[in-house]
């Protein structure tokens, strides 16, 4: 049978009148396939020229020795650091990885996820653009098992390496009060993911404790984009009274408020103070140098390909493990006693 276009899985379940679930257990022998419906869909699989490379070879040994690592922005200087950490752990191991970027798409997402059970892959490491994503069964419905690393994935049992968001936040913030600020911005990243709701809860914890009332005109909603922080530090620089020191829960947006203070003329370090999630590259070639609150990266990448080994060579045979990293704020030269610019104090 010749077709226009490569072969999927898809094809092969069509062909077959199986779903790709049972096409996937007949490919990775997993069993519990009626040898009728089995030959039905190796007929299907040889009648497509499906089966070749990772796919043949996985039919043959049960593994291809390939993970997939899924993340929602390669921009991001935190996930290259992080796959840095996996690729060194996979290599002593002999794995393969794949990396591929959603770009923050639910949509890209689940294609990834299809192409991976296609692929063979043994496991998947994931950050995951849409945590209540029903797509991620997928995986689980093929047995290949999940490790999720900095956001949860809420509808499944799975192991996962995080930071301590909270913690990180709660110490930047705690850190500006006592030098004296009180008018203190936050540029949150999205309040549907797990980073994004702790570190603006953090930053809430830190004000409450210190009995510093919230001003909603400081709490700026961003997308943990650059252009987000760029924008974000405009509204703030337009409010009635400005704040004195602002925290930015992602370093894209770091970038972005970076250059907006620039444009806009508000002198980082004596105007306003700051302090940011994640290292970045600028953060020691700026004067004054970025304050933040860092991560380690490489740590998180190792110990999840850990995770995620572990489990394919065990299954089902440990619990559910999750591993909570502290982060660590690095106070540099972009936090200043306020100068009271906007007539407080």
């Amino acid at each position: 049978m010749k077709m226009e276009s490569k072969p999927n899985i898809q094809d092969v379940a069509k062909l077959a009148n199986v779903s790709i679930a049972t096409v996937s257990r007949v490919i990775n022998n997993q069993g519990g396939v009626r040898k009728a419906t089995e030959d039905r869909i190796v007929k299907a699989i040889q009648d497509l020229g499906y089966i070749r490379n990772a796919a043949a070879r996985t039919m043959k040994n049960k593994e291809t020795k390939t993970i997939g690592v899924i993340v929602p922005d390669i921009k991001n200087p935190f996930f290259p650091l992080v796959m840095a950490g996996i690729e060194q752990k996979a290599r002593e191991k002999e794995y393969f990885t794949i990396l591929s970027s959603t770009n923050e798409s639910p949509i890209v997402e689940e294609e990834i996820v299809k192409n991976f059970i296609e692929r063979g892959v043994d496991g998947v490491i994931i950050t995951t653009a849409n945590e209540n994503g029903d797509h991620l069964n997928l995986l689980q419905e093929q047995g290949i098992p999940v490790v999720a690393v900095d956001r949860s994935i809420k509808k499944l049992e799975v192991d996962s390496v995080f930071v301590d968001n909270i913690k990180g936040t709660y110490q930047a913030v705690q850190h500006l009060i006592l030098q004296g600020h009180r008018d203190i911005a936050i540029i949150c990243g999205p309040q549907n993911t797990k980073p994004g709701l702790e570190r603006f809860l953090g930053y809430q914890k830190a004000l409450e404790d210190y009995n510093v009332p919230l001003n909603e005109s400081y709490i700026v909603q961003g997308d943990f984009s650059e252009k987000s922080g760029y924008e974000a530090a405009q509204k703030l620089f337009h409010t009635e009274h400005k704040p004195t020191a602002i925290f930015s829960s992602n370093n894209l947006m770091t970038i972005g408020c970076m250059k907006s203070l620039k444009d806009l003329g508000w002198k980082l370090g004596e105007e306003v103070s700051f302090i940011g999630f994640d290292d970045v590259d600028i953060a020691t070639f700026m004067e004054p140098k970025l304050s933040v609150v860092t991560r380690p990266m490489n740590t998180v990448g190792e110990i999840a390909f850990q995770l995620l080994h572990d489990r394919i060579s065990f299954k089902d045979a440990m619990p559910k493990r999750e591993y909570l990293l502290s982060p660590e704020l690095i106070v540099r030269g972009s936090c200043r006693l306020p100068q009271f610019h906007n007539g407080r104090g």
